[in-house]
């Protein structure tokens, strides 16, 4: 078995280089509009099928890991992910957009980002240390996009949509490489312990039979509608209001940066507290922050704040949830399960991406929108009060 620190390090980087490709997408709207006349409804559907696609079949992916290890599923997607990302280069209108970004990148994500590294690093590092283990992960998506947008931005000035498009192939490209640090099979049925045994048709029939894992799929649906709809149209909001281009990237930079911090304050906050309540909380918040950034008059100022506290919300929730899933479950499924509820998280997704944007087509503005995200998050908030999140009877000591 491999050193966890090499698990981790390759892992947060795999996340680092996908999640940071990912998040500059909504950089790419305004010049794909002008040069292929793509409308806004139009490139929120792209985005929305690369979501739902992403989490359509993760629960496949993260299957396949559980059985022959993350190192092949990451080689495979990070090769797809490049192959999406030239398509999209290559893109005359928004058929070919809803190929590449949609279709491609969407099956390739699911392949090189968190469920398939986390079951990776959580069979390597101890119970006690998995959330902080996970937190760290998750902070490589959120350096990433701190690393990355900034990046694109500056890309896009320099030498165009379609020459970045084919640099951040290259960089994603570089994640076949790194699966070699989480390749492997899973650890042996003598090593597993007590869930060793069980077959994943019963793991599933486990799962569905549990309360708590429906409302875990509930919570996870509305973090999938606030990322999207912000990490998509909040670039598009600001400059409608006068605020430039330029403050869209700087937003989704800050996002990544603060983002960084709160991974792995919320990861440690999961190895100290009962996650579900931090979980609650860091929705409550959510909803809180949202109806303040829009009361408040919008400037530079409110926006940068905005992303900030938004940004230290931002995917806090990963660790925390992966972390229930594998607590009740245990870990020779995780990937499996927690793909499923990722699954949930990327419905989500594509509801925040796609229908914000045939809302502002429709309306003129992204008013109801944002009243749904305030609305979601207070319902995410009480549905993980009532998660019964000890562990299933198989895994408690005799």
């Amino acid at each position: 078995m491999k050193r966890p620190a090499i698990v981790l390090l390759c892992g947060a980087v795999i996340v680092t280089l996908a999640m940071g490709v990912r998040q500059s997408f909504g950089l790419f709207l305004p010049p794909m509009n002008a040069d292929i006349g793509i409308g806004r409804a139009e490139f929120g559907l792209a985005l929305a099928l690369q979501n739902l696609l992403f989490g359509l079949v993760q629960p496949f992916v993260g299957a396949l890991a559980d059985k022959y290890g993350a190192g092949r599923v990451v080689l495979g997607g990070a090769l797809l992910y490049a192959a999406g990302l030239v398509g999209a280069a290559l893109a005359s209108n928004a058929f070919g957009l809803y190929l590449s970004f949609g279709l491609l990148i969407g099956m390739a994500q699911s392949a090189t980002t968190f469920v398939v590294v986390l079951g990776a690093v959580g069979r390597v590092v101890s119970p006690e240390r998995r959330s902080s283990a996970f937190g760290i992960v998750t902070a490589g998506g959120s350096l990433g996009q701190f690393l990355v947008v900034p990046l694109a931005a500056w890309l896009l000035g320099d030498i165009g949509w379609q020459a970045t498009l084919w640099v951040m192939a290259a960089m994603v490209a570089l994640c076949a490489l790194l699966a070699i640090g989480v390749a492997g099979r899973p650890v042996s049925a003598a090593a597993d312990g007590p869930e060793s045994d069980q077959t994943l048709a019963a793991a599933l029939r486990e799962a569905a039979g549990h309360r708590g894992y429906w409302l875990l799929n509930a919570g996870f649906f509305v973090c999938g509608f606030h990322i999207a709809f912000i990490a998509t149209h909040l670039p598009a909001y600001l400059n409608d209001h006068g605020l430039g281009v330029a403050i869209g990237a700087q937003v989704l930079a800050l996002v990544g940066l603060f983002n960084i911090l709160g991974s792995y304050v919320f990861g440690r906050a999961g190895d100290l507290l009962r996650q579900k309540y931090v979980l609650a909380g860091l929705y409550a918040v959510r909803s809180v922050v949202i109806v303040a950034f829009l009361l408040v008059p919008l400037s530079q100022t409110s926006a940068l704040v905005f992303a900030s506290a938004m940004g230290f919300l931002w995917l806090g929730t990963v660790p925390l949830t992966s972390g229930i899933v594998g607590q009740i479950f245990g870990m020779r499924y995780l990937s499996m399960l927690y793909g499923i509820v990722f699954l949930s998280h990327q419905v989500g997704s594509f509801f925040g991406a796609w229908l914000a944007g045939l809302l502002y087509d429709r309306m003129g503005s992204y008013d109801a929108a944002w009243a749904m995200s305030i609305a979601l998050g207070l319902f995410a908030a009480l549905v993980h009060l009532p998660i019964n999140d000890r562990p299933v009877a198989r895994l408690r000591p005799a």
